[in-house]
């Protein structure tokens, strides 16, 4: 839910602004929450801490980060070409992505029954035919998504390879033991810096980009909370695909898309003008990846699976010199960081009140985006998202303490 309604500021684009600008200003929002979201419930004492028991991830989170901002980067592109209600689904393709690399690398599906793997195919096969469905829609109506709908679906696919790569290096960290608040802490780290040498290098130059930076200031506010927001779904999607494995917690959140085709139907009205036929199809296309995604995080590991995946824990404990007891116990829920209670540190009120001044001195140079948007379907959206939020992150909160 968060993760689609994040995806609504990124409508800026046909106003007129930067993809890159638009990205960057997005991202800088990301670096902010990832540090002040960790900070807050677990302090950045427990985060160093952890990332000091397994430094060698620091490398693979940077990684992941870099993939990101460039999957981030061709997500805005893709918008800008066929619209959020088109490319949506299109990315969300990562989901083969992942369960391609979790099966190749991490022993995921090894050992599942014919039952498992009838599931986890059939929501495959329904989600790529649901991507070419949406992909026929978007060529159809060119006219509406201007003359770019073919390197738009081709930026939404490109995203969707690389945030499928980019779950490799979040399985290795949890296999390890590894707490996901303190693994977005250093992931943000690659983010910002490739997303920074990615506007520089489209904008023309450091000059440039500050003026366009300048030119956007009144509606770096609403990017900034997108940013915020993506954050706060993407920590459930750390902590799911931990607790479930890359194959079944990515198809699970990909129904995002249902949320991300709420806000652009409800809120913006892309499908305003489209006949009767474009909007069955996709309708219909939406739902169809939706019930592949259910098919495939139906699909429960029996004992077989379970002793593969313990393979793969073993594996990686071995090669960096780790405790496999210690990293079972930890995907059961349990905290295995040592100095798990520790002490919180003054800098890190120092780092809440620096966030929310942020976003303060942003908001006071606000203004109403310059798009054609439903207050009332606004309101709708964001107060289902608020409540999710405080019932989801109460019941993780009780059942691992965020560990």
């Amino acid at each position: 839910m968060w993760l689609g309604g994040a995806e609504a500021p990124t409508k800026l684009v046909v106003a007129g602004f930067s993809p890159f600008v638009i990205s960057l200003c997005m991202v800088a929002g990301v670096f902010v929450a990832r540090w002040t979201l960790p900070t807050v419930l677990k302090g950045t004492g427990y985060v160093f801490q952890d990332l000091r028991e397994r430094a060698h991830l620091l490398v693979w989170a940077i990684l992941a980060g870099a993939l990101w901002a460039v999957a981030n980067t061709l997500t805005v592109l893709a918008i800008r070409d066929v619209g959020l209600s088109i490319a949506f689904p299109l990315w969300n393709t990562n989901c083969l992505v992942g369960l391609f690399w979790g099966w190749l690398f991490f022993r995921e599906l090894h050992g599942a029954g014919g039952k498992s793997w009838a599931k986890v195919l059939g929501g495959a096969v329904a989600i790529v035919f649901a991507a070419i469905l949406l992909g026929l829609v978007s060529s159809h109506e060119q006219a509406n998504s201007g003359p770019h709908s073919a390197s738009g679906i081709l930026a939404a696919l490109g995203a969707s390879l690389l945030w499928g790569t980019m779950y490799i290096p979040y399985r290795k960290a949890y296999l390890s033991g590894m707490n996901p608040l303190s693994f977005v802490t250093v992931f943000t780290v690659g983010e910002l810096g490739t997303m920074t040498a990615l506007a520089v290098a489209f904008e023309g130059g450091v000059g440039p980009l500050l003026n366009s930076l300048k030119a956007a200031r009144p509606e770096i506010f609403w990017l900034f909370l997108g940013g915020f927001c993506w954050v706060i779904g993407d920590l459930y999607q750390q902590y799911a695909t931990k607790y479930l494995g890359i194959g079944r917690a990515i198809p699970l959140s990909n129904t995002n898309q249902l949320w991300g085709l709420a806000w652009a139907t409800l809120v913006f009205g892309e499908l305003a003008g489209a006949g009767i036929a474009v909007r069955v199809m996709v309708v219909a296309g939406s739902v169809i990846m939706i019930l592949g995604a259910i098919s495939i995080s139906s699909a429960v590991p029996p004992a077989e699976e379970q002793a593969f995946c313990q393979e793969a824990i073993t594996r990686e404990c071995q090669r960096y010199g780790l405790s496999p007891e210690r990293a079972a116990a930890a995907q059961l829920g349990e905290d295995v960081t040592s100095g798990g209670n520790a002490v919180r540190r003054w800098w890190d009120l120092l780092i809440v009140v620096g966030a929310v001044g942020i976003f303060i001195w942003l908001a006071l140079d606000a203004r109403r985006p310059p798009i054609t948007m439903s207050s009332t379907w606004i309101v709708l959206l964001v107060a289902g998202m608020l409540g999710v939020l405080l019932a989801s992150g109460w019941l993780l909160w009780k059942r691992t303490r965020f560990s």
